[in-house]
Formats: C-alpha cells, structure tokens, sequence
C-alpha cells in the first residue's frame, strides 16, 4: 500500500526568455509534453490536478490527450509562488534572486504551499496514484519538505521542462524520493529549463 506522487514541470513556454509571466508552450515544450504523457502511460493513475496558469494548463491538456481516463483538475494551490524567503544561513549568492521579491509574496507562497503539502501530501491506506503539473518551486518545494531540508533549500533544488518527480510514502513510514528531475523520457535537444550551465 503506497501513495505515489508524480510531478511534472510545465513544458516550456514560448517566450519565456523575454520575461513574459505566463504564455502559451512553444512547439519544443508541446513536444516534451507529448513524451512525458507516454512515459506516465500505463500508470494507473487515481487523480490529476495542475496549476491553473497557461503554460501548465496546455501540459496538463496535452498529457490527459494521451490518457483518456485521466481528467485534471485546476488547483490554486499548484500556482507559481516563491515559498519562502531568505533565512540567515542562505548563501549570499542568492541575494540578488531573493531580492526580486517583496516580503509580501514570500508570506502568500509560503501560506500556499503551506496548505499544498497539507492537501497532496496526505497519507492513504491504499494504493494510490496522483499526478501534479505544476511549477519549478513549487516542486522545489515538495522535495525540500519530504527530505526535511531547511525552508530556503527549495531555492536550489530545479527541475527541467516536464522533468518527472516522484515521491511516495507507505504508511506509518516518512515521503521518500524516489527519482528528482527525471528526463530519461526527453532527448538532449528537448532538456530545457535548467539553470545557465546545468549539463544533462
């Protein structure tokens, strides 16, 4: 009896390297989430939800395309946030990032993913199979929470465009990370939305 979790980063957006918030995928990111979506084929798969912003909604379309019996739902609590701000031993290199943000949206994303953990991280009895299409901190975030990492740490912790993520927990035992940033699905020239000077 395990609850598995699989999370998916959004496929690329077009655009996204002129600074746009939010936008439709690019033809590459359609193209990665074409080959997750067959990589999850087979899973048999209880609930799906995903960020209600366009570039996770068009993943989420995508990958339900190829599953038929999958329906995901929108969630606010999958939105893109920054779930915490800096702490006093966060390395300074950080400091120009963290500074982006105001206080006030370091206390809305750690509220949100304060109640995210509480919603998706829930302990089951059963076998039980859920997907999340979501954003790069937000699954920073999950990760950071299962390994009991300190609240900063999310900040290091990427993903790739529709890089898969899975924990799992059987009960009575704490989440394990089963695989992080998994893009055995993707060929080299469709690995994108890592940190300038990631090699994968």
């Amino acid at each position: 009896m395990t609850h598995h979790l699989y999370l998916v980063r959004h496929g690329e957006q077009l655009d996204a390297e002129h600074g746009v918030a939010d936008g439709p995928l690019s033809p590459r990111g359609r193209r990665q989430a074409e080959l997750v979506a067959e990589r999850l084929g087979g899973i048999p798969f209880d609930a799906a939800w995903h960020s209600p912003l366009q570039r996770a909604t068009e993943t989420a379309k995508i990958i339900a395309a190829k599953m038929p019996a999958l329906e995901p739902q929108p969630s606010s609590l999958l939105f893109d946030c920054v779930p915490s701000g800096p702490a006093p031993e966060t390395p300074s290199a950080y400091d120009p990032f963290f500074k982006s943000f105001t206080e006030a949206e370091f206390e809305a994303g750690k509220a949100q993913m304060t109640d995210a953990v509480a919603e998706f991280l829930r302990s089951y009895r059963e076998d039980r199979h859920e997907l999340l299409i979501t954003h790069n901190f937000v699954i920073g975030w999950f990760v950071r929470e299962v390994l009991g990492a300190p609240d900063w740490r999310w900040v290091s912790i990427n993903q790739a465009n529709c890089g898969l993520t899975v924990l799992s927990q059987k009960p009575g035992r704490p989440w394990s990370l089963v695989t992080h940033n998994d893009l055995a699905h993707l060929p080299a020239e469709l690995r994108t939305g890592l940190p300038e000077g990631y090699a994968v």
